[in-house]
């Protein structure tokens, strides 16, 4: 339904799409195009008022406002769907890769030292941590000073995520300091904060049998929320469940 609420215009302006499509989009997929749309009504089908996102997924939450306000508009329901605002904020928000502080951490990168995985072991967090690019000189009193410093300031704001810090704050704390003194502490705090999850996550990928079971008991409780407000949309556009 929404597909036919979102104009091609708007999907054109999709950075993504263009990013992953290179020059020949006539080739991607109609899937791809439209990935956006969907995305709109993961949020819009339970009434999201506020998303956490990436700095890059901002303009798809752009995308939602637009369809939400269209859809509202046609249908004559001035405020059905709320126009949902980003949440992002604060260190942490964007990290960046242990190898290269200009570019984004991702599970796409060839090399695994680039990021942490949730189901890293707390020798490996310590390792990559260790290993992660730095520079020589020392942290600064200010984030100013973290100008031009792209992998200082990732790391500096790792810690700051994981501390409930400001990057300030760390800077305050470490300000003259060099990476041997600074990462034994980024490793220890890494691995009190982050460890537990992986040992969570292994032993939840060791029992498929609960990994079923808590889906299918999200799934139900999100269809229950969802329900009604498919079923309004329906009647909105005249169409009729069942």
């Amino acid at each position: 339904m929404f597909n036919c609420v979102a104009r091609l215009g708007w999907l054109d302006r999709m950075t993504q799409f263009k990013d992953k499509a290179g020059k020949h989009k006539e080739r991607a997929s109609v899937g791809l195009y439209t990935y956006p749309v969907l995305q709109a009504a993961d949020i819009l089908v339970y009434k999201a008022t506020h998303v956490p996102v990436g700095e890059d997924q901002k303009q798809h939450l752009e995308l939602t406002r637009d369809i939400a306000q269209k859809f509202n508009h046609d249908f004559d329901a001035p405020a059905f769907f709320p126009l949902p605002e980003p949440l992002i904020q604060g260190p942490g928000a964007r990290v960046m890769s242990l190898r290269d502080g200009s570019a984004k951490m991702s599970k796409s990168d060839p090399s695994d030292y680039s990021r942490i995985n949730l189901t890293d072991d707390a020798d490996a967090i310590a390792q990559k941590i260790r290993k992660a690019r730095t520079d020589p000189d020392p942290l600064p009193e200010t984030l100013e000073g973290l100008e031009g410093r792209p992998e200082a300031k990732n790391l500096v704001g790792v810690y700051a995520a994981l501390a409930g810090m400001t990057s300030q704050q760390v800077l305050a704390e470490f300000a003259g300091q060099g990476f041997g003194a600074f990462k034994p502490r980024l490793v220890e705090l890494a691995v009190e904060k982050l460890a537990p999850i992986g040992a969570e996550m292994r032993r939840l990928l060791a029992d498929p049998a609960e990994i079923d079971r808590v889906l299918a008991a999200g799934a139900e409780r999100a269809r229950q929320v969802a329900a009604p407000t498919v079923a309004e949309v329906k009647a909105r556009v005249g169409l009729w469940a069942g």
